[in-house]
């Protein structure tokens, strides 16, 4: 009878010591923010990027993204190709892997960006979009804190302090808040070899965009000049095919301007 009771109770509790399942691990919290951020399909989107300067905007440029993952490394190609303002339109950057190019339609010449000028200015603030910082990182649970997104609301997050799991990662130590329940990011800081603190990032206007919730919109801090803010808005996020081809560099001068 002692045993009948005992079967009856996990029954009518739904399993309570199934309930009672360890935490996720950090590396499956970042692995599902990662998931959060980006879809699982190659996919390309419309960002907009709008520099403010002492809170006043001074630049803003419109760029088309075309990203799409490695599935056997983990990594994600990006080829980023500029629209608007008219001056720029043909110039494109291919992001593959650790190597970054900038390619100038007007000299048909492509010039590599050293790992210096990928941590600064707009050319690094793409390694905090699509970057798959779960293949690149190593995450250890910092503890659990409440951040203000920029709306200023209250989101309950567990802190994640990420180090990088070889040289191929851009930076060497990343602070990361993740929502907890949704795994939504929400705020990063990211760091350079020597530890100064190069920016921070906040991730917010989650909309559905491929099959997720997912930010529309992130806030990356200038560490180094913080009167230097860049908004990066992305609309138009659809699946696509994208050839292979368009990730290499010497094919970047057989693409046209769109």
């Amino acid at each position: 009878m002692k045993r009948l009771l005992i079967y009856f109770l996990i029954a009518a509790t739904g399993g309570v010591f199934a309930a009672q399942a360890a935490p996720p691990s950090a590396q499956d919290i970042l692995a599902a923010s990662d998931r959060t951020r980006n879809p699982d399909q190659s996919f390309r989107l419309t960002d907009t990027l709008t520099e403010y300067v002492g809170g006043r905007a001074r630049d803003r440029m419109v760029l088309t993204i075309y990203a799409k993952e490695n599935r056997k490394t983990g990594e994600y190609a990006n080829l980023v190709r500029y629209v608007d303002p008219p001056r720029d339109r043909g110039k494109m950057v291919l992001m593959n892997g650790s190597t970054m190019w900038f390619y100038d339609s007007a000299s048909k010449a492509s010039v590599r960006i050293s790992p210096q000028q990928r941590l600064m200015g707009q050319a690094a603030n793409g390694d905090v979009v699509t970057t798959n910082f779960s293949r690149d990182y190593k995450a250890v649970i910092a503890g659990e804190e409440t951040v203000k997104d920029p709306e200023k609301l209250v989101r309950n997050c567990w802190k994640l302090n990420l180090t990088a799991a070889d040289a191929a990662a851009v930076y060497s130590h990343i602070e990361y808040w993740v929502e907890k329940g949704t795994f939504r990011p929400v705020k990063g800081k990211f760091y350079s070899d020597s530890g100064r603190l190069l920016k921070i990032a906040y991730y917010h206007k989650f909309k559905e965009m491929l099959g997720g919730l997912r930010p529309s919109e992130t806030v990356i801090i200038d560490a180094v000049d913080t009167n230097l803010v860049t908004t990066m808005s992305y609309e138009n996020m659809t699946a696509a095919e994208i050839p292979d081809a368009w990730f290499q560099r010497e094919y970047l001068p057989r693409l046209k301007a769109e």
